[in-house]
């Protein structure tokens, strides 16, 4: 298969990069850079004036869209907000573009969504079939991603939205930050400790996006968390096991 990818050099994309390349698939990388070939993987520039990376792609059988600033890139100030919405609505729409332009359509858009689209709650269990969806910054931001990339379905193109819980890897996410005040000593609970963390490692994050590139019968909204959440105390307190630290 041909993929092209959005996203592809980040902490979720490095990994589906990988699993698509171990297996054979070809890889083309939308990057804001100049088009190059390198390593295996075709780059190509995108959302950069007169690129129109539609040109470059030929026919393409899946996209995915993993584009957008980190929320864990810094403080939410107004203007963190701003990069954070709006990175990941220009994408998603320039993508949806790149796809109407195309002759052939691609068979699937696998688009990054999150799990930030419920309400805050520490005693519901939330299901993909709940639409009583949050309305603080991350709801809203998450709503509206999830709007643009169903476009996509009007080109007769399937539609699966990864909705990711937070994503662990030791080398980047969240899981660094969290490790930070325990290495430092001063690690434990903050505030009431029973909020609910909807956790995946990377590595199943990356071959969940594959499954459902694949995978037919994935289609709309799919929840991408382990099966069992951890409370925020609990977690805290294995953390500082695991590092030998007070809790």
């Amino acid at each position: 298969m041909k993929i092209v990818i959005a996203g592809g050099t980040g902490f979720v994309g490095n990994k589906l990069v990988k699993l698509l390349q171990n297996d054979g698939h070809e890889i083309v990388i939308l990057t804001r850079g100049s088009s190059k070939h390198e390593s295996g993987i075709d780059y190509v520039q995108w959302l950069q004036d007169g690129s129109r990376p539609e040109t470059e792609l030929g026919e393409v059988d899946a996209f995915v869209n993993l584009a957008g600033v980190s929320l864990n890139a810094g403080r939410w100030t107004k203007k963190q907000k701003k990069a954070i919405y709006t990175s990941r609505m220009d994408a998603t729409i320039e993508i949806v573009r790149i796809m109407e332009a195309l002759q052939k359509k691609p068979k699937v858009l696998v688009n990054a969504s999150a799990v930030g689209i419920y309400p805050t709650s520490t005693i519901n269990t939330y299901t993909e079939s709940f639409t009583d969806y949050a309305t603080d910054f991350l709801g809203c931001t998450v709503h509206d991603w999830e709007r643009h990339a169903k476009r996509a379905e009007n080109l007769g193109v399937r539609v699966a939205l990864a909705r990711f819980g937070v994503i662990l890897g030791s080398e980047s996410g969240a899981l660094p930050s969290m490790l930070l005040p325990y290495k430092m000593y001063v690690g434990g609970t903050i505030g009431s400790g029973e909020q609910w963390l909807s956790w995946i490692h990377v590595e199943d994050a990356a071959r969940a996006l594959y499954f459902a590139i694949t995978n037919e019968a994935i289609s709309g909204a799919f929840n991408v968390t382990a099966p069992s959440p951890e409370r925020m105390k609990e977690f805290g307190q294995t953390i500082a096991k695991v590092m030998n630290r007070p809790h």
